[in-house]
């Protein structure tokens, strides 16, 4: 009998790698990213020496839970590690988005080239139409709504995500409205949604300021931190499905 050669399975960070170097929207990432870093090392005292952290958001906020800290007052080999490992990290959150950035251009000409292979759909007949509105009222709109959350969902990326954002949220609820002082709680939320949660800020803080409603500028910070990170839950997820999918196998 002929053997059937079974082709070699790519690893999943040669995937990530291809994710975030195979289209023209990762690779602009990428490169403003560089061009960001460049201006980071070589002008740290100007208002753009944060935007590496900005267009990293929200891995690279998980720089300050690590025990070196580039800012630090350190001469000699301490000080070049710490800048040495602020930089791998990063460029290594600066990999995850291109790779998320990637994973969407794909999905995006994949659904637009099976768009295209698709016969025009059927135009129904007004009454078969008014049929099918009284058999189903509600009609796929639900459907649709799950299948765009579900990447959030279905993969332990995604979920251990949204625990990291329950927990940072639940924390600044607890010292906005139980606490005497609620001090920077927010700022856990803020940095694990980053960066659509910046958007929250900037409609709550009007509100805190112009509203004698103590409580409403702390809700609608919530709200837009919690549907920040629902839809930084999505972009993972479909990260990780791209992760997981396996190659098509060539033709025998």
């Amino acid at each position: 009998m002929p053997t059937v050669s079974r082709p070699r399975r790519i690893p999943r960070l040669r995937r990530l790698l291809a994710l975030a170097s195979g289209n023209w929207p990762a690779r602009g990432y990428l490169a403003v990213f560089a061009l960001s870093l460049t201006v980071m090392f070589l002008f740290p005292e100007s208002t753009l020496a944060g935007s590496p952290l900005l267009l990293t958001a929200p891995l690279s906020f998980l720089c300050v839970f690590l025990p070196l800290d580039p800012g630090a007052e350190i001469d000699g080999a301490a000080e070049m590690t710490a800048v040495a490992v602020f930089a791998v990290w990063l460029f290594l959150c600066a990999l995850v988005n291109a790779a998320v950035l990637g994973a969407l251009a794909t999905k995006a000409a994949t659904a637009t080239t099976t768009g295209a292979r698709e016969p025009l759909p059927h135009v129904a007949h007004p009454a078969e139409q008014k049929r099918a509105d009284l058999t189903d009222p509600a009609g796929t709109r639900p459907q649709g709504v799950r299948a765009l959350l579900a990447p959030a969902v279905d993969n332990w990326l995604a979920r251990g995500y949204l625990a990291v954002v329950a927990v940072a949220l639940g924390f600044f609820l607890c010292a906005a409205f139980v606490l005497p002082d609620p001090g920077f709680a927010g700022i856990w939320p803020l940095m694990a949604t980053a960066p659509f949660s910046i958007l929250a800020v900037a409609v709550s803080s009007p509100v805190e300021y112009f509203s004698s409603i103590t409580w409403l500028s702390p809700l609608i910070f919530s709200i837009g931190v919690a549907l920040s990170g629902l839809v930084n839950a999505v972009l993972l997820g479909l990260l990780a499905r791209r992760l997981r999918a396996r190659e098509p196998r060539p033709a025998n």
